[in-house]
Protein backbone atom coordinates (compact mmCIF):
# COMPACT_ATOMS: atom_id res chain seq x y z
CA UNK A 1 0.00 0.00 0.00
CA UNK A 2 1.01 3.45 -0.75
CA UNK A 3 1.47 6.31 1.77
CA UNK A 4 0.95 9.65 1.29
CA UNK A 5 1.95 12.34 2.81
CA UNK A 6 -0.59 15.09 1.94
CA UNK A 7 -3.68 15.64 4.92
CA UNK A 8 -7.12 15.45 3.77
CA UNK A 9 -9.25 18.63 4.19
CA UNK A 10 -12.40 16.74 3.57
CA UNK A 11 -14.06 14.36 6.41
CA UNK A 12 -15.30 10.66 5.19
CA UNK A 13 -18.59 11.11 3.45
CA UNK A 14 -21.06 8.68 5.44
CA UNK A 15 -21.87 4.96 4.22
CA UNK A 16 -25.34 5.43 2.56
CA UNK A 17 -26.93 6.30 -0.64
CA UNK A 18 -28.27 9.74 -0.89
CA UNK A 19 -32.17 9.02 -1.91
CA UNK A 20 -33.13 11.07 -5.07
CA UNK A 21 -36.12 13.53 -3.78
CA UNK A 22 -39.56 12.24 -5.20
CA UNK A 23 -40.80 13.96 -8.21
CA UNK A 24 -43.66 15.82 -7.77
CA UNK A 25 -46.23 13.41 -6.13
CA UNK A 26 -48.20 13.61 -3.13
CA UNK A 27 -46.08 14.83 -0.26
CA UNK A 28 -44.81 11.58 1.51
CA UNK A 29 -43.90 11.92 5.67
CA UNK A 30 -40.65 12.91 6.33
CA UNK A 31 -38.10 10.43 8.29
CA UNK A 32 -36.97 11.80 11.36
CA UNK A 33 -33.80 12.90 11.19
CA UNK A 34 -30.54 11.14 11.48
CA UNK A 35 -27.89 11.84 14.08
CA UNK A 36 -24.90 12.34 12.32
CA UNK A 37 -21.73 11.40 14.94
CA UNK A 38 -19.13 14.13 15.85
CA UNK A 39 -16.39 14.62 13.41
CA UNK A 40 -12.82 15.08 14.85
CA UNK A 41 -11.06 18.29 14.46
CA UNK A 42 -7.68 18.21 13.47
CA UNK A 43 -4.93 19.54 15.99
CA UNK A 44 -3.86 23.44 15.04
CA UNK A 45 0.09 22.12 14.55
CA UNK A 46 1.44 19.63 12.64
CA UNK A 47 -0.66 16.86 14.38
CA UNK A 48 -1.33 13.38 12.68
CA UNK A 49 -4.25 13.18 10.29
CA UNK A 50 -7.47 12.80 11.93
CA UNK A 51 -9.09 9.37 12.70
CA UNK A 52 -12.87 9.19 10.92
CA UNK A 53 -15.38 9.57 12.78
CA UNK A 54 -17.22 6.30 13.63
CA UNK A 55 -21.22 6.17 12.86
CA UNK A 56 -23.50 4.12 15.25
CA UNK A 57 -24.31 2.12 12.20
CA UNK A 58 -20.69 0.66 11.91
CA UNK A 59 -20.25 -0.36 15.70
CA UNK A 60 -20.81 -3.75 15.45
CA UNK A 61 -23.70 -4.76 17.95
CA UNK A 62 -23.19 -7.91 20.64
CA UNK A 63 -24.72 -10.90 19.35
CA UNK A 64 -28.30 -11.54 21.40
CA UNK A 65 -27.81 -14.90 23.18
CA UNK A 66 -29.78 -17.71 21.59
CA UNK A 67 -32.82 -18.45 22.74
CA UNK A 68 -33.93 -21.65 24.62
CA UNK A 69 -36.25 -23.45 22.34
CA UNK A 70 -39.36 -24.40 24.17
CA UNK A 71 -38.43 -28.14 23.90
CA UNK A 72 -35.16 -27.44 25.66
CA UNK A 73 -36.90 -25.84 27.82
CA UNK A 74 -39.08 -28.74 28.68
CA UNK A 75 -36.36 -30.94 28.86
CA UNK A 76 -34.61 -28.96 31.17
CA UNK A 77 -37.19 -29.26 33.54
CA UNK A 78 -39.22 -32.50 33.99
CA UNK A 79 -42.82 -31.84 34.88
CA UNK A 80 -44.39 -35.11 36.20
CA UNK A 81 -47.73 -35.78 34.43
CA UNK A 82 -50.76 -36.06 36.56
CA UNK A 83 -52.30 -39.32 37.86
CA UNK A 84 -55.20 -40.58 37.47
CA UNK A 85 -56.72 -40.56 40.70
CA UNK A 86 -58.53 -44.40 41.68
CA UNK A 87 -62.11 -44.63 41.73
CA UNK A 88 -62.19 -45.48 45.31
CA UNK A 89 -61.03 -42.06 46.01
CA UNK A 90 -63.72 -40.08 44.02
CA UNK A 91 -66.29 -41.37 45.99
CA UNK A 92 -68.49 -39.06 48.12
CA UNK A 93 -67.32 -39.06 51.56
CA UNK A 94 -69.85 -40.97 53.92
CA UNK A 95 -71.36 -40.45 57.63
CA UNK A 96 -72.43 -43.70 58.94
CA UNK A 97 -74.40 -43.92 62.32
CA UNK A 98 -75.00 -47.13 63.89
CA UNK A 99 -77.46 -47.95 67.06
CA UNK A 100 -77.31 -51.06 68.74
CA UNK A 101 -80.69 -51.47 70.43
CA UNK A 102 -83.58 -53.69 70.20
CA UNK A 103 -86.70 -51.54 70.25
CA UNK A 104 -89.27 -54.31 69.61
CA UNK A 105 -91.39 -55.30 66.55
CA UNK A 106 -93.37 -52.48 64.98
CA UNK A 107 -91.15 -50.04 66.17
CA UNK A 108 -88.65 -48.12 64.49
CA UNK A 109 -85.70 -45.39 65.40
CA UNK A 110 -85.25 -41.71 64.33
CA UNK A 111 -82.70 -39.30 64.23
CA UNK A 112 -82.76 -35.84 64.54
CA UNK A 113 -80.28 -33.10 64.76
CA UNK A 114 -77.91 -30.33 62.93
CA UNK A 115 -76.27 -31.13 59.71
CA UNK A 116 -77.06 -31.63 56.21
CA UNK A 117 -79.89 -33.60 56.11
CA UNK A 118 -80.70 -33.39 60.05
CA UNK A 119 -83.16 -31.29 61.77
CA UNK A 120 -84.65 -30.70 65.07
CA UNK A 121 -87.93 -30.36 64.34
CA UNK A 122 -88.70 -33.91 62.34
CA UNK A 123 -86.84 -37.08 62.24
CA UNK A 124 -85.22 -38.89 59.84
CA UNK A 125 -86.10 -42.67 59.44
CA UNK A 126 -83.18 -45.10 60.05
CA UNK A 127 -82.71 -48.70 58.54
CA UNK A 128 -82.86 -51.80 60.31
CA UNK A 129 -80.59 -53.99 59.97
CA UNK A 130 -80.80 -56.59 61.69
CA UNK A 131 -83.49 -57.25 65.72
CA UNK A 132 -81.11 -55.18 66.99
CA UNK A 133 -79.38 -52.84 64.62
CA UNK A 134 -79.96 -50.02 62.64
CA UNK A 135 -78.16 -47.57 60.68
CA UNK A 136 -78.53 -44.46 58.89
CA UNK A 137 -75.70 -42.84 56.19
CA UNK A 138 -75.55 -39.58 56.08
CA UNK A 139 -74.01 -37.40 52.80
CA UNK A 140 -70.96 -35.16 52.73
CA UNK A 141 -71.06 -32.43 55.06
CA UNK A 142 -68.06 -29.91 55.31
CA UNK A 143 -68.93 -29.56 59.23
CA UNK A 144 -69.99 -32.52 61.41
CA UNK A 145 -73.11 -33.72 62.68
CA UNK A 146 -74.64 -33.58 66.11
CA UNK A 147 -77.36 -35.51 67.01
CA UNK A 148 -80.01 -37.54 69.50
CA UNK A 149 -81.98 -40.80 68.43
CA UNK A 150 -86.18 -40.94 68.99
CA UNK A 151 -88.51 -44.13 69.34
CA UNK A 152 -91.13 -43.84 66.66
CA UNK A 153 -90.30 -39.91 66.29
CA UNK A 154 -91.17 -39.50 69.64
CA UNK A 155 -89.20 -40.10 72.46
CA UNK A 156 -86.29 -38.61 72.76
CA UNK A 157 -83.03 -40.92 74.19
CA UNK A 158 -81.51 -39.56 77.70
CA UNK A 159 -78.13 -38.29 78.09
CA UNK A 160 -76.16 -35.29 75.88
CA UNK A 161 -76.17 -34.98 72.15
CA UNK A 162 -74.33 -37.38 70.21
CA UNK A 163 -71.49 -35.76 67.50
CA UNK A 164 -69.84 -37.34 64.54
CA UNK A 165 -67.24 -35.57 62.43
CA UNK A 166 -68.12 -35.54 58.60
CA UNK A 167 -67.02 -38.87 57.15
CA UNK A 168 -67.04 -40.46 60.75
CA UNK A 169 -68.62 -43.97 61.72
CA UNK A 170 -70.30 -43.89 64.92
CA UNK A 171 -71.52 -47.18 66.98
CA UNK A 172 -73.79 -45.97 69.80
CA UNK A 173 -76.09 -47.81 72.06
CA UNK A 174 -78.91 -45.29 73.41
CA UNK A 175 -80.89 -45.44 76.58
CA UNK A 176 -84.49 -44.60 76.73
CA UNK A 177 -86.10 -43.51 80.02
Amino acid sequence: MKKTTAKSKVSPAPATKPVPAPAAKAPAKKAPPKRKAPVAKPAPAAAPAPKPAVTPASVPSPAPAPARPVAALAAAAPVPAPTPVPAAARRPVVTTITARINIGFGNALHLRGEGPGLSWDRGVPMECIAADLWRLNLGESARGYTFKVLVNDLTWNSGPDYTVASGGVVNITPVFP
